[in-house]
């Protein structure tokens, strides 16, 4: 039974007969994510954001209603169905027009909402940094600008005080003049963040740790891997978009090099670009990485298109060319699970063996790896594969001669490098180190030639 406290939803998807609905991705024989799909993860997309689903309507047409999407008759079916259910909100798995939204909200009694206003809630639920909150609020400015839809006579009205009287605007160019001056705050407070972004960044790089990123379709068990590979208690939850806010953990590989991870906003078909454009100093994070750990739920029928989703959101980005490592994750939840010695059962191997055909080979991935960041199973393997592909840092013996002042640079030496003898002489220490090259690049000026 419905939750009183929670909204009452009914969702509405459109089949196009014309032009069969298909996942974006360069694969031929891809699957079809067909309205049904499509309309299932509408429904956890609005569960997540706290409704509970009354019922589900799909109208097959040849093609979109310019008035509506869906055409007159289903909209009065609709409306009968709003009233007897006494829903709350009606939401569309497309995105509305401004046209469409204000026919549709003229017609139901409750409000209307699409696709890309949902996940706009669902982040402005899950958004817990300032940085967060600018962000969603500048996607949900953007979005609502074009959108802005009048009201009957309440929208037109007089100034007050002097020099407002007269014709004076309209409540909508009011609106409007006021978004945009908000959004032109906004752009201005993220390109601040953007630029203690790129300065925290540039420190980071001034220590010798290549830095990882975890990528994937949200929901793929990215902070379950995350926090099993850093020992971190990020969040990890089985909802859509349950991690928004960009979280940076240092760990070790088997080399004894320390790397830096980056657990990443999930992606998702269809990412409004809004979100895209606001999430720009977040996704940096995946731009800037030395490789890349895209993360599939293997057990889903649909790992291969979620692979191709995520590959077409990496290229919008600029980040395709950036190495791969292909993460099957989920393993434990293949029919059969896990024996009890730890390895795979049959069953289960041979739905794993499935995935891999599916996935590998489409995208720019090099090697996948097939995991469990619920169990662990397949993490020392990956961790192997990360040692392997992340860019060398050759070690030499070299010698420096560091005034004692210079406290941080000798702590540099011990902390990153292999100190083999150190003579302290005056108002120097003299160190001989078995140091990596990109630490002797940042202690170039007391290198001993």
């Amino acid at each position: 039974m419905p939750d009183e406290n929670r909204e009452r939803a009914i969702l509405v998807g459109l089949e196009l007969k014309s032009r069969p609905q298909r996942w974006t991705g360069p694969a031929a024989d891809a699957e079809d994510f067909d309205s049904e799909e499509s309309i299932q993860e509408l429904a956890v997309l609005a569960e997540g954001a706290g409704a509970d689903v009354l019922d589900r309507m799909v109208q097959a047409r040849d093609s979109p209603e310019a008035a509506t999407l869906i055409g007159s008759g289903k909209l009065d079916e609709l409306q009968r169905q709003v009233e007897a259910l006494a829903a709350d909100v009606v939401i569309f798995d497309r995105d509305l027009s401004p046209t469409q939204l204000r026919n549709l909200d003229r017609a139901l009694p409750c409000r209307v909402i699409d696709r890309t206003q949902l996940i706009l809630d669902i982040f402005a639920r899950r958004a817990r940094t300032r940085e967060g909150q600018l962000q969603v609020e500048l996607a949900q400015l953007n979005y609502l600008l074009p959108r802005l839809i009048g009201r009957g006579s309440e929208m037109s009205r007089l100034g007050g005080g002097i020099g407002t009287r007269g014709p004076g605007e309209t409540q909508l160019e009011t609106d409007r003049r006021r978004i945009a001056i908000r959004i032109k705050k906004l752009e201005d407070e993220l390109e601040s963040v953007r630029s203690g972004r790129s300065v925290q960044r540039r420190q980071r790089q001034a220590v010798p740790l290549s830095t990882i990123s975890l990528v994937g379709y949200t929901n793929a068990g990215k902070s379950t891997l995350f926090n099993r590979l850093t020992g971190a208690s990020v969040l990890a939850d089985a909802r859509m978009f349950a991690t928004l806010d960009p979280t940076v953990r240092q760990f070790t590989l088997p080399s004894n090099r320390r790397v830096l991870l980056s657990d990443t906003v999930g992606f998702i078909r269809n990412l409004p670009t809004t979100l895209v454009r606001a999430f720009r100093a977040t996704l940096e994070e995946v731009i800037e990485a030395e490789l890349l750990l895209h993360v599939v739920d293997a057990a889903s029928p649909h790992a291969r298109n979620y692979v191709e989703h995520v590959g077409t959101v990496l290229k919008e980005i600029g980040a395709e060319s950036t190495p791969q490592i292909l993460v099957l994750n989920k393993t434990d939840l293949l029919p059969g699970g896990e024996s009890p010695d730890g390895a795979c059962a049959p069953d289960a191997a041979l739905a794993r063996d499935a995935a891999l055909a599916g996935v590998v080979g489409s995208g720019p991935a090099r090697i996948s790896v097939v995991v469990s960041g619920h169990t662990g199973k397949g993490v020392p393997e990956l961790l192997e594969h990360i040692d392997r592909m992340l860019p060398t840092d050759p070690v030499s013996r070299t010698t420096f001669r560091i005034p004692h002042e210079d406290g941080g640079a000798i702590h540099l030496l011990h902390e990153y490098a292999r100190v083999l003898e150190r003579r302290d002489e005056g108002e120097y220490s003299e160190i001989v180190a078995e140091t990596p090259e990109s630490v002797q690049r940042r202690l170039a000026r007391f290198r001993v030639q």
